[in-house]
């Protein structure tokens, strides 16, 4: 009896540790997702999005918005995590404070957008070239 307890206080303890490792993985994990842009993102589709959203109902439009975002990041946080190790999303985290990896997470929204409108024609180009071979 008393060898079944130890081991229960031993799974127990060794599951909580393990929890707290992957709340730790979490956390660095969405504040890596938040340092990249996303964050500033999320928040400026949240503001276009209630563009059309009354004067008077803005702030608390605002604050239900802005409220759904935990529950983003920790979806976009656990895709994260099956792809980086804990190890390497600090190593991105590193790179994201500094002052390249600041550069990088200010413009990378911007390159996006010109990189899909560049896609875009590109296809269409391409697409035309399929076209031509029929």
């Amino acid at each position: 009896m008393k060898k079944l307890l130890l081991l229960c206080l031993f799974v127990l303890g060794l599951t909580t540790q393990m929890q707290a490792q992957d709340d730790a993985f979490k956390t660095e994990t969405i504040e890596f997702i938040k340092i990249t842009g996303a964050g500033a993102a999320f928040e400026n589709a949240i503001s276009q999005i209630g563009a059309m959203v009354p004067d008077a109902k803005k702030e608390a439009y605002r604050q239900e918005a802005l409220g759904t975002l935990d529950g983003l990041y920790d979806k976009m946080a656990e895709l994260y995590m099956k792809e980086f190790t804990q190890d390497e999303i600090k190593e991105l985290v590193a790179f994201y404070n500094t002052d390249l990896g600041k550069k990088l997470a200010e413009k990378q929204l911007g390159l996006t957008q010109q990189a899909m409108m560049l896609g875009q024609s590109w296809g269409i180009e391409v697409q035309g070239i399929a076209q031509k071979h029929m």
